[in-house]
């Protein structure tokens, strides 16, 4: 076979050699381009279920608001509502929490405490379908106030008593418009007595000798009355409104990933790197591998023309 012959062979060489160390590049970065769906924010549905197991009031809904409550709900039934796609592993909180208060609207709460609260976290299986005949739900209970409160019913696993540090958030406080809890699906107040106890009786005082009569004031003499001192009105209140409420609730957040241990570089990705965990070696090994194959070539080439 004749040198030129040789060429094309060479060529090829270089070139398949080339592909061999540029392909898996390519395909780590296509890999790291491919992300996972996130889960979204799902809609929740809600029914309040009596001491006997029957449905009180509306059966099944999204309503939001403020409501006045005619019978306690010391239960509630929660699920996901229809026709809803719901990824593997996502969960949403659901809490029901218990207050009592100052009076029996939003407007009239002032201080609130909580007393009681429950949380369940809805998942794929939750999601209401077509024929739910025998379709067990997840319920919230909660003690049932015996004087002015407030129930919540919200979107979240925090536990809003006023306390600190994780998983505690500020309590509702209508006076300064702190509109907790976050994630409000539904609310209900009510009651019809106070939560305090009455102040008790004061106790029967002991008599006392009476006191000399202190000298008579000399009385003012008429015309002589100062002028009664101006009061300054009272200030008009604050303009409050109920908290806003949405039965659209977020997932659970997921749990932060392990530190990442140190890496030489610092943790930055280096400038070669095309994708995650490129085979940076084995790009350098191929393209020595061409170039020294092109070194090939060039020799054989100019050896040719010498021989010609």
């Amino acid at each position: 076979m004749s040198r030129s012959h040789h060429l094309p062979s060479l060529s090829a060489l270089a070139a398949t050699a080339f592909i061999a160390a540029a392909a898996p590049v390519l395909a780590a970065g296509a890999a790291s381009a491919t992300e996972n769906d996130a889960c979204q924010s799902a809609t929740v549905q809600y029914r309040i279920v009596g001491a006997d197991g029957n449905v009180v009031g509306a059966d099944w809904t999204s309503q939001g608001g403020f409501h006045q409550w005619d019978t306690v709900p010391g239960t509630v039934e929660v699920r996901l509502a229809p026709g809803q796609s719901v990824g593997e592993g996502c969960k949403y909180p659901v809490s029901l929490a218990e207050y009592t208060a100052e009076g029996s609207t939003w407007y009239t709460s002032g201080h609130q405490t909580m007393l009681d609260k429950a949380t369940v976290y809805l998942t794929a299986k939750d999601v209401a379908g077509a024929d739910d005949s025998g379709q067990t739900w997840q319920k919230l209970n909660v003690k049932s106030p015996d004087c002015y409160g407030q129930i919540d019913l919200y979107g979240d696993d925090v536990t809003y008593d006023g306390g600190t540090g994780e998983g505690h958030g500020p309590l509702p406080y209508e006076p300064d418009n702190i509109m907790t809890p976050y994630h409000l699906i539904a609310a209900w107040n009510g009651g019809d007595k106070e939560c305090t106890p009455s102040t008790p009786d004061s106790p029967t005082p002991t008599p006392t000798q009476p006191a000399s009569a202190p000298p008579a004031t000399p009385s003012t003499p008429a015309g002589s009355t100062p002028p009664a001192e101006e009061t300054t009105p009272p200030a008009s209140p604050k303009p409050s409104t109920t908290p806003p409420t949405s039965a659209h609730v977020p997932p659970l957040k997921s749990t932060p990933s392990p530190t990442p241990k140190a890496t030489p570089n610092g943790g930055k990705q280096p400038l070669a790197e095309t994708g995650s965990n490129a085979p940076v070696g084995l790009l350098a090994g191929g393209a020595a591998l061409v170039i020294a194959l092109g070194g090939g070539v060039v020799y054989a080439a100019s050896r040719s023309r010498r021989s010609s």
